[in-house]
């Protein structure tokens, strides 16, 4: 068995429990998301910036996979987190440039898709590397998506499936992002010596690949549950991307219209969404993207538009980007207390500091390790 995401213990554990026959290997998590397994060994690395334990981990795992035969079976556990937690830089270069490399790509408000895919062309592991690898084993992939459209190819960054980027494009996504790499780096994009496996390679004819549970299936049990407590329900989807003040702006919208045509008596109705965000940093704040979110939806709905509305917005990790909690609560009385408090919270915005915010007001929403990963999570109640 290999893995690695902030889920990979956790399904490490399962499977630790109840194969039967002969089993061994590794599985790299977050810190603090690890889990005992009698027969597997549980690595804890960084994230979202890589580190030398990740690194060491990913080494040994190919080390692990080499030389095995056909009649060898790979049980590969691949959840969201896994990209940095793996983070192997491929030859001439170090886990310090990649991580100046996360960290750019982190602050650009660049789509999980292309930051992946920057991801795959400095990795030596990555992009379907571990899948060729293997070979010729039989590989099993086992993911929890926590990525928009649910592509084996982004999630964790596809260790064990073809890739369909190119050098080429992650190039252009330094461009669009006006990125600027470490030297070493940029000389490895333009090399461009040694491509990602693509589909059709025949080191991967071996590979199966079974998606466990999506972020579309966390929303939809939301929506039963909601429904069985009376409530109307509106699923705006999954794969919501963009800036979260943006997204904040448009649902903003969408409430004062609900608001706007709902009889009196209705049923109180929730709004329901996934898929994951970005932010762009310009601030020197601590984000992250469910935060700021809320707060821009905050701002959005002051006065009249905010009354009766509530909102809840948490990466289902119990992560929300850095910090140590998964999301916030936002409520009508939300920003009277913060004006009460002395609290500026467009200045917070604006600094991208939206967790201090609601820190200050001790709203935020603190789950620890949940183990588990469907992307983030909102839900706006319009009373």
């Amino acid at each position: 068995m290999v893995g690695a995401g902030k889920a990979a213990a956790a399904m490490a554990q399962v499977v630790d429990e109840r194969w039967t026959g002969p089993l061994s290997g590794l599985v790299v998590t977050r810190y603090g998301h690890g889990l005992p397994c009698e027969r597997v060994e549980v690595v804890e690395a960084g994230h979202p910036l890589p580190d030398t334990a990740g690194a060491e981990a990913a080494a040994r795992m190919l080390r692990l996979v080499g030389g095995l035969t056909a009649d060898d079976l790979v049980l590969a556990l691949f959840s969201g987190g896994g990209s940095a937690l793996i983070t192997l830089p491929a030859p001439g270069l170090a886990i310090s440039d990649l991580r100046q490399v996360n960290g750019q790509l982190l602050k650009s408000g660049a789509a999980i898709g292309d930051i992946n895919c920057v991801r795959k062309h400095l990795s030596a592991i990555s992009g379907g590397r571990l899948g060729v690898a293997c070979f010729p084993a039989r590989v099993v992939t086992f993911l929890i998506s926590d990525v928009p459209g649910n592509d084996p190819a982004v999630i964790a960054s596809g260790p064990t499936v073809a890739d369909p980027t190119t050098f080429a494009e992650a190039r252009a996504v330094a461009a669009r992002y006006g990125l600027h790499f470490p030297a070493a780096v940029n000389h490895h994009l333009r090399q461009a010596v040694d491509e990602t496996p693509k589909p059709g390679d025949h080191r991967l004819r071996r590979t199966q690949t079974i998606m466990l549970t999506t972020p579309d299936e966390a929303l939809t049990a939301a929506a039963s549950r909601a429904q069985a407590a009376g409530l109307g329900t509106i699923t705006l989807g999954a794969d919501l991307e963009g800036e979260s003040r943006e997204l904040a702006e448009r649902h903003a919208t969408m409430v004062r219209e609900i608001q706007g045509r709902r009889p009196a008596g209705a049923p109180p109705t929730v709004l329901l969404s996934g898929g994951e965000t970005t932010v762009t940093v310009r601030g020197a704040g601590r984000g992250g993207r469910n935060t700021e979110y809320l707060l821009a939806l905050g701002l959005a709905l002051e006065a009249a538009a905010g009354a009766g509305v509530f909102a809840l917005a948490a990466d289902t990790d119990g992560v929300d980007g850095t910090q140590e909690c998964a999301g916030a609560f936002l409520g009508p009385d939300t920003m009277p207390r913060a004006a009460a408090a002395g609290l500026n919270p467009r200045s917070f915005l604006e600094a991208n500091d939206s967790h201090a915010f609601f820190r200050e007001l001790g709203d935020l929403v603190i789950t620890g390790p949940t183990r588990t990963n469907v992307n983030d999570f909102r839900a706006v109640l319009i009373t």
